[in-house]
């Protein structure tokens, strides 16, 4: 039953990889064949398979969905009304190194963009970014591809380890420290990485102290934030905190390199107060009401506005519940405010939403069709299968591979999400095959989306957005290439990790 239980997954794999199909076209088939394979080889009851898929579809809707209508519509409107330019010039006005602004702009602020939005906004914005300060575009691409892969856990306001979190039963707390402790040996050095990428190890001449307070700037208040608040801010926390740290190094450790510095830069450029604020305030907004609704007493009072519904027939039927008042809600105030604020006009703000939503058809598809189809999977006994086989092939190394099996799942759906939605129940069978204990298995869960990260570097779709960014079509191969040698270290490094520390648990 190892074959039938895979083959949605190696349908993906064929579809995506070899037949280049976009995820939208090919996540559909999958879900058509789950299905059938657990109606017809798993047994499972047709009307079981039917419930199974409307569950799946709405856990998609709600909240995932959408947060990440809310997230885009809240930088797209940002867009609109001036205050991402502003937000760019400023950050250019830091420093003239162009090393100096790669950590800000591709490290910092792309790790802000990516924890607030995610969904290859980072790679795109950061890349055309890098290119008005003189950066190659391929450069400008690899650069932000490998500094977005090592955030991709926390993207969209940590969707992807609440979504894991959900799926597998687990305290999102817990999911979400795991992580960023799995994440810290990769978070520490991708700065580095950059600046190699950049123009080799002579780039790092007068930059090592940079790059470790960029690292360090982003781990340690991340794992601080998901250990006491959760996913959600846990990434946003550690962006905020490089980011200024990077530019408070630059005010006051100037680095001043001939063969490094900008070409062209306005010395004149100034900004207002009031207008800093405006351009960043749906980014405040959304960071202060994310505090404020963590707040246990307030927290607990919002979980009451929920509606539990039954929707799944087979055993084990639990209510599905729907809280409102959560990160999607949060995220479309936040940029109603900040659009009335900064002058937007309700027709404005409609027209913005509505080709948001008309640009994330495909993305609607792809996610409500494989959440659909990993329900199916776990529902019909699918997943075990798969488990069973690989632990009988791995035994007791299996939590080697665990970091392999979610780069995987990132590389074929191009999404940490995805990959967790897919795989993370797989991870957890897996786990309890081989006789973990719960503590372990929740390690092993956060193995799926840590080796998600790794797993985006090469994921095709980031690549190509980056590259379509910067205008540099066709450079596909050439920028892969470097993405292969990060990505093989670092998925046997990371593969080291949730071995011997799954030990320790």
């Amino acid at each position: 039953m190892f074959i039938e239980g895979l083959s949605p997954i190696l349908w993906l794999i064929v579809a995506l990889s070899i037949l280049k199909l976009p995820a939208w076209k090919a996540c559909p088939v999958a879900l058509i064949i789950a299905f059938v394979v657990a109606w017809q080889f798993f047994d499972m009851p047709l009307t079981d398979a039917i419930t199974g898929t409307i569950e799946g579809a709405l856990m998609a809707i709600w909240p995932i969905l959408g947060v990440i209508v809310s997230a885009i519509f809240a930088y797209n409107l940002t867009v609109q009304t001036g205050g991402m330019e502003k937000i760019k010039d400023m950050l250019s006005s830091v420093s003239t190194d162009k090393r100096m602004l790669i950590l800000i702009i591709a490290w910092g602020f792309g790790a802000f963009l990516e924890c607030m939005s995610g969904f290859g906004t980072a790679v795109a914005i950061g890349a055309s970014m890098l290119v008005t300060i003189g950066v190659p575009p391929v450069t400008a691409v690899i650069a932000c591809l490998v500094s977005n892969a090592a955030m991709s856990s926390f993207g969209s306001v940590g969707l992807p380890l609440s979504t894991l979190a959900k799926l597998t039963n687990f305290d999102p707390l817990q999911i979400a420290t795991y992580t960023t402790l799995q994440l810290s040996v990769m978070v520490i050095l991708m700065p580095f990485i950059m600046l190699v990428a950049f123009g080799g190890l002579k780039c790092l001449r007068g930059m090592v102290p940079a790059c470790l307070i960029g690292g360090l700037g982003f781990c340690v208040p991340s794992v601080i934030g998901a250990a006491t608040m959760g996913a959600d801010l846990a990434g946003i926390g550690g962006a905020v905190c490089s980011m200024a740290l990077l530019v408070v190094y630059a005010k006051k450790f100037p680095i001043k390199d001939p063969e490094y510095e900008i070409d062209d830069y306005d010395e004149n450029f100034s900004i207002t107060t009031g207008e800093a604020v405006r351009a960043w305030l749906v980014f405040l907004l959304i960071f202060v009401f994310l505090v404020i609704c963590s707040i246990p007493s307030i927290s607990a009072v919002l979980k009451t506005v929920v509606t539990k519904v039954m929707i799944y027939t087979g055993p084990d039927a639990a209510p599905t519940s729907f809280q409102w008042i959560t990160t999607p809600t949060i995220l479309f105030v936040s940029a109603v405010i900040a659009g009335f604020v900064n002058n937007a006009t309700c027709s404005e703000m409609i027209n913005v939403l509505s080709r948001t939503l008309k640009t994330l058809i495909p993305t609607f598809i792809t996610i409500i069709t494989i959440i659909a189809t990993a329900r199916i999977m776990g529902y019909s006994g699918m997943t075990m299968a798969i488990a069973t086989a690989t632990v009988a092939a791995t035994g007791n190394f299996y939590p080697f591979i665990a970091p392999l099996i979610g780069s995987i799942g990132a590389f074929i759906t191009g999404s940490a999400t995805s990959s967790c939605v897919l795989l993370s129940k797989l991870q957890v069978d897996a786990a309890l095959a081989i006789g973990l204990n719960e503590t372990a298995q929740a390690w092993i869960a956060a193995a799926n989306a840590s080796g998600s990260c790794v797993g985006k570097i090469i994921s095709p779709q980031s690549i190509a957005i980056g590259a379509a960014a910067v205008g540099a079509f066709g450079v596909e191969s050439q920028i892969m290439k470097f993405a292969v040698k990060v990505y093989l270290p670092f998925i046997i490094i990371m593969g080291c990790m949730i071995y011997f520390g799954q030990a320790l648990l």
